[in-house]
């Protein structure tokens, strides 16, 4: 045989090995790395670690405060983008103390009314941080601690199991509370978070995770023409000061439904005394799951294709529209986030349940173990 046939001969051969071994290698496992995020006042690191998954799809989280920074999804035409808001930076979080950017919120997420509660025969004061009332924890809630991090990915899916041990009477909350939240980014896209806890002495408890989402992408403009639907017909109804009033109502009728699709922005400015005490969105609705878990809620922008669905296993759902950002907060890339910048899809208990005997309990016991699932699920349309 010729030289050249034989040459050619073995370079076709090694070409077929080639993709038969392309063909039979799987995707890329997924993996977690980790980096320096920056320094707090005390001295300690705050670390940032990024999930990926097979399809390139990357969750970046920091141990300060349990924060989701970054979530970067693709498109229908499969472009990037990051579609949570957040900083850069981790001076950026230490510096803002208002908007609570993608954090773990805890040990009571909303508010409770004037920052008292009765639980056991004891009045319990806490601090007080929004007007009369306490706020997502109080002054130093878990959105600002320090987490303990530890990487449990297995072979199928990347995952940080975050722990912080929050002592008796921290922020006026009782009992030593250990409290253990797992984010897990799976094969389908899927952001599992998994919420367990407990305590030595009688307690209460309320935790979610406030990212604020803009599905165009993080810095691209408002969020009015996300078009959002909510398993829920009924919903707390809230005073001027943003304080449940106790009752339950229905939300058919009003601009509050979202029991089939809407836009965001559709009704956001109708004159609903409601809307007006909230200056647009900003209400606990009563899921419609009964405790399994169950879709709450689907967002879809129409512009990217991107889609949202958020199922738990909590009672309700906080919506948030961004009524407080003005435009002088500065995020990543410098991005200026406006009025309605990104919305909050708030899994939770509701708010101020300590008060209002009617609502789901949110004392927790000794030998009681907490436990609450939130999955953050994304496609394209």
């Amino acid at each position: 045989m010729p030289i050249r046939a034989r040459a050619l001969g073995t370079m076709a051969a090694a070409l077929a090995l080639g993709a038969l071994l392309m063909a039979a290698t799987p995707p890329a496992s997924p993996r977690l790395s980790q980096k320096v995020f920056g320094t707090l006042p005390d001295g300690h690191s705050a670390e940032l670690f990024t999930l990926t998954n097979a399809h390139g799809m990357r969750v970046a989280i920091t141990n300060f405060g349990g924060i989701v920074q970054s979530i970067q999804v693709p498109d229908r035409n499969g472009h990037l983008a990051d579609v949570v808001l957040g900083y850069d930076s981790l001076a950026g979080y230490l510096g803002d103390t208002k908007t609570y950017f993608g954090a773990l919120i805890g040990r009571y997420a909303n508010r409770i009314a004037f920052g008292k509660f009765a639980l056991g025969g004891r009045m319990y004061v806490l601090a007080i941080n929004d007007g009369k009332n306490s706020l997502h924890g109080g002054k130093q809630g878990f959105n600002r601690k320090l987490w303990t991090a530890r990487d449990t990915s297995t072979t199928t899916a990347a995952a940080l199991e975050l722990t912080y041990h929050s002592r008796d009477g921290e922020e006026g909350y009782p009992g030593n509370l250990n409290v253990e939240v797992v984010y897990t980014l799976t094969a389908s896209d899927q952001l599992r978070i998994v919420y367990t806890a407990s305590t030595d002495k009688p307690t209460v408890l309320n935790l979610t995770n406030h990212s604020y989402f803009n599905l165009s992408g993080e810095g691209s403009g408002d969020i009015l023409g996300t078009e959002l639907t909510l398993a829920a017909r009924r919903y707390t109804p809230i005073n001027a000061g943003l304080i449940p009033t106790g009752a339950v109502d229905a939300v058919a009728g009003t601009p509050l439904d979202f029991t089939t699709p809407h836009h965001i922005g559709d009704r956001i400015g109708a004159a609903n005394q409601q809307l007006q005490f909230a200056g647009g969105y900003d209400f606990n609705y009563v899921l419609d799951g009964g405790g399994g878990l169950a879709l709450a809620a689907t967002a879809y922008d129409p512009a990217s294709g991107r889609e949202l669905r958020v199922t738990t296993t909590q009672p309700g759902i906080q919506l948030y529209s961004g009524n407080f950002l003005d435009g002088t907060i500065h995020g990543k890339s410098g991005h200026g986030y406006a009025r309605h910048a990104g919305f909050c899809l708030e899994t939770q208990h509701f708010p101020d349940s300590p008060n209002h005997r009617n609502f789901p309990s949110t004392e927790l016991d000794p030998g009681q173990h907490f436990t609450e699932t939130t999955i953050l699920a994304f496609a394209v349309r």
